[in-house]
């Protein structure tokens, strides 16, 4: 068997998510159909974390086993080829050694959430960030968020249906910058619960607007209860980042 290493960027708007579904459709599904298309050839795609409906990626990482060997070139021609017209492609493939796993060897994986915060519409971008009209305490957000870093029981920021055995995660980084009207939320860990990254942000737009102060959050973490919590962000404004190896 060889197994290839394939890096993904996609637009989630219109899709199931990443994990095949049987009444919606989505990612995995259009992939492992279109590596059928050209190898004919069985594949169960293996990625490095699920993303929701909605979740846009900049470079998902996946892997799957083929019987017969391909210039890894030519391998992300042919799948970007039979992908179309989705929104979704591969902009890297190699070949690599059957002990690597998507998932298992990853060491840390990366989001950004993307706010475009002014009181107007978005155009441009619409869609491809979550727009908030009233005017964001960058400076209280990033205070709020201080208190999530590091070891702890997320239950509060975990959706009802995760399927995860252990609330506990460790975060190493949240980083909240803005350029202009873009507001940017940089978070990183090894591993992520269900609906985290969203719920994290939709606290902390209220601690924006001014509406909790920032010791609120470190209460709502220390209530390892969802009912603590307030609302989850938009899908649209989500990106998986990197994964790194």
């Amino acid at each position: 068997m060889h197994r290839y290493k394939i890096t993904l960027e996609y637009l989630g708007a219109g899709y199931c998510g990443w994990q095949r579904q049987k009444e919606s459709l989505s990612f995995q599904q259009i992939i492992e159909d279109a590596i059928f298309s050209f190898s004919k050839e069985p594949v169960t795609l293996i990625v490095s974390g699920r993303t929701d409906a909605g979740v846009n990626a900049y470079a998902q990482v996946a892997h799957f086993d083929l019987e017969k060997q391909y210039d890894a070139r030519r391998l992300m021609h042919s799948i970007n080829h039979f992908v179309r017209p989705h929104t979704i492609g591969i902009i890297a493939a190699e070949e690599v050694s059957l002990e690597f796993n998507a998932r298992f060897s990853a060491k840390a994986r990366h989001y950004v959430y993307k706010i475009l915060n002014r009181n107007a519409v978005n155009i441009i971008n619409n869609g491809l960030q979550c727009s908030v009209r009233q005017d964001l305490n960058v400076a209280d957000m990033q205070r709020a968020a201080n208190y999530l870093l590091g070891h702890h029981d997320f239950s509060s920021f975990r959706a009802s249906r995760c399927q995860a055995t252990s609330p506990i995660r460790t975060l190493d980084k949240i980083e909240i910058t803005k350029h202009g009207d873009n507001i940017e939320i940089h978070v990183s860990a090894l591993s992520f619960l269900h609906h985290m990254v969203r719920n994290i942000v939709g606290n902390l737009l209220l601690v924006g607007t001014g509406e909790w102060k920032p010791e609120k959050i470190k209460e709502i973490l220390e209530a390892r209860d969802r009912n603590a919590a307030g609302p989850t962000a938009p899908a649209e404004g989500l990106y998986f980042l990197r994964v790194d190896y």
